[in-house]
């Protein structure tokens, strides 16, 4: 099959699929339907956050295991999928992180949740013995986790499988740390910038920017770069690995933490106060370009961005990316404006951390309004009237991402429906009320799949030929 390098698709975590009254999305039919819409739409590159197990926060970013998938996302009946033999085949060889995962998350429950390094101290330091009993103590609930994984793989990988046979790509989302209340830093200690009580001496997180005048305390632990070297970066390549044979390709969350990270210390309750610490990402990419010659990487490269970073990213000719509504603050060789657009790249109306596109003209004043839409319109009218579709935001700025240099164009999918701030994602540095979105088809247009592939063709994006 041939495909047109030129391509558009759109950002929709499964959580967000239509789903029964109180229950966020799953992966059931209605994934299924979302493909045959999206073929309709003649849209072929479908991006999601991490699909990985998160905690009681629901933030993708912080999950429990960087490698086990969300039981949430288990269909109500998902027993329905479940093969004992093929299960027990499993078994035989599974994946290296499952025996761990199983165990922290059943350990975790019966420890009403309590993060690992308040546990009694033989679990928390990982004691072999101390784990084989809790094992033999609880081996329903073990096996039972283990079992959740084995169908959500294979639902997965079914998905995966008719989406490709569609012509649609999946696209993935690493986080570039991790939990410390994970599977892997309990596991791995070694790995992580621990003190003696397996607690994080520095944390992550960023210096003041766009989002945030005191920065962003993830508080996430770093890595052990000196560590992950000495082993040819075993981890990481076993993570990427894990994410390839779930997406067609992946973005590095943050990838500007491969050349230098943030580094916070523990004690410190904002991000303002830290040090930039430098990265080995030129060897690490090497390492991982070694078992992905085509390394299918996109840079999440927005905030701020040094030369050296430009320079690492460039070296591997990964593409990075732009977001459109940063790009109308009239500066010069701003690089999200409508006029900077670059062929290598994947450009965005918004990303899952902004207000829908709708959401944020709205927030503007008057005269910001009346001057993007005079940018806009006379490279946009034609084709919105031809597709049927009104001239009001977002869908200049999406006719504008579709018409770009740019390689690949995402769009969120509360943009392709033209929702409000209320319908947003996430909102960075708030605690509440992110990550539950969900799309309710009656939201859905019944023609407009059919809007969407004539600007699809307009822009002669997705245009698949055996």
């Amino acid at each position: 099959m041939q495909v047109n390098k030129k391509q558009a698709g759109v950002l929709l975590h499964p959580t967000s699929l239509p789903n029964s009254a109180g229950k966020l999305g799953q992966l059931n039919e209605q994934a299924w339907l979302f493909l045959e819409w999206m073929q309709q739409a003649k849209l072929c590159i479908w991006q999601t956050l991490p699909l990985t197990h998160t905690h009681e926060d629901l933030s993708p970013y912080q999950a429990l295991s960087a490698f086990a998938l969300n039981p949430a996302l288990l269909p109500d009946n998902w027993l329905e999928h479940f093969d004992q033999a093929a299960f027990e085949a499993y078994l035989l060889d599974p994946p290296h992180w499952l025996d761990d995962y199983a165990l922290f998350v059943a350990i975790r429950n019966q420890q009403k949740l309590a993060s690992w390094v308040d546990w009694p101290n033989a679990l928390k330091m990982h004691d072999k013995t101390a784990l084989d009993a809790f094992a033999k103590t609880h081996p329903s609930q073990v096996t039972f986790l283990k079992q959740q994984q084995f169908v959500l793989q294979t639902i997965w990988s079914q998905l995966k499988q008719d989406a490709n046979d569609k012509g649609i790509k999946l696209f993935g989302d690493i986080p570039i740390f991790v939990a410390f209340d994970s599977a892997d830093v309990w596991a791995n200690p070694d790995q992580f910038k621990l003190d003696e009580n397996h607690c994080p001496t520095v944390v992550t997180g960023v210096p003041p920017d766009y989002f945030s005048e005191t920065g962003q305390r993830w508080g996430n632990p770093h890595y052990d770069w000196d560590r992950m070297q000495q082993d040819g970066f075993a981890w990481w390549r076993k993570r990427m690995a894990a994410s390839l044979e779930q997406f067609d390709m992946v973005r590095i969350d943050h990838f500007r933490g491969l050349e230098s990270s943030w580094e916070i210390q523990a004690s410190e309750e904002t991000a303002m106060n830290g040090t930039w610490e430098k990265v080995p990402g030129e060897a690490l990419l090497k390492a991982l370009q070694q078992d992905f010659p085509d390394l299918p990487i996109v840079a999440e490269d927005l905030g701020i961005i040094t030369e050296e970073v430009v320079a690492l990213k460039n070296q591997f000719n990964l593409p990075g990316m732009s977001v459109l509504q940063f790009g109308f603050n009239g500066l010069p060789d701003n690089p999200h404006s409508i006029y900077e657009q670059v062929a290598n790249s994947v450009t965005y109306t918004g990303t899952h951390d902004n207000d829908t596109s709708v959401g944020w003209f709205e927030s503007l004043d008057d005269g910001a309004k009346n001057w993007i839409m005079e940018l806009l319109m006379p490279i946009t009218i034609t084709k919105l009237k031809q597709a049927g579709l009104p001239t009001s935001m977002p869908w200049p700025l999406i006719v504008a991402g579709l018409s770009s240099a740019a390689n690949s164009v995402i769009i969120p999918m509360q943009d392709w429906l033209a929702l409000g701030s209320e319908h947003r994602m996430n909102t960075p540095g708030t605690p509440e009320h992110n990550w539950r979105w969900q799309l309710n088809a009656s939201q859905v247009p019944a023609d407009l799949a059919e809007k969407i592939a004539v600007l699809i063709e307009q822009s002669k994006r997705c245009q698949y030929s055996k």
